[in-house]
C-alpha cells in the first residue's frame, strides 16, 4: 500500500534534494567539484575507494531527481519550472532585495532554487493527481 503524499513528504525530497544539489557543488570551496577538481589537477592517484564511491553515490542521487523530474513535468514542464524560479531571482534584482555583486549568495540561492525545481519534479506525479484526479501509468498497482 503506498503512502499518502503530504507537506511532510515534499520537506523530505526538497532535503535530499538540497544536500544533493549542495555536495555537488556549493560556493564554501567544501563540495564534490572542488574535491575532484582538486584530485584531478593534483599529483598522483585520484581514484581512491572513498572518492569512487562518493561518485556513484551522487550520480545515483543525481539520476533518481532528475529522471524522475523529467518524468513527471517533461521537457516542457522543466523548462517552465526552471523560468519561474528564474523569473524570481530576477524580480527580486530587480527589487533590490538581491545583490548579484556577491557570487556566494547569488550562488547559494541558484542553487537552492534548483534543488526546489527537483523537489517539485520529485514530488509533481502526487501533486497532480491530487489536483486532477488521474492516475500516470506509473500508478496502476496503487
Amino acid at each position: 500500500m503506498a503512502q499518502q503524499f503530504d507537506s511532510k513528504g515534499f520537506l523530505w525530497r526538497f532535503i535530499f534534494a538540497l544536500a544533493l544539489v549542495y555536495v555537488t557543488y556549493n560556493p564554501t570551496g567544501l563540495s564534490y567539484y572542488h574535491w575532484a577538481r582538486d584530485a584531478f589537477l593534483g599529483s598522483g592517484s585520484f581514484m581512491t575507494p572513498p572518492f569512487a564511491l562518493v561518485s556513484i553515490i551522487l550520480l545515483i542521487g543525481w539520476t533518481v531527481y532528475l529522471r524522475a523530474t523529467l518524468r513527471s513535468l517533461g521537457s516542457f514542464g522543466l523548462l517552465l519550472a526552471l523560468a519561474f524560479f528564474a523569473i524570481i531571482i530576477w524580480w527580486l534584482v530587480d527589487l533590490g532585495l538581491l545583490g548579484i555583486q556577491n557570487e556566494s549568495v547569488f550562488s547559494f540561492i541558484v542553487l537552492f532554487l534548483i534543488a526546489a525545481v527537483l523537489a517539485v519534479g520529485m514530488s509533481w506525479s502526487h501533486v497532480r493527481r491530487r489536483l486532477s484526479g488521474q492516475a500516470d501509468m506509473d500508478d496502476v498497482d496503487e
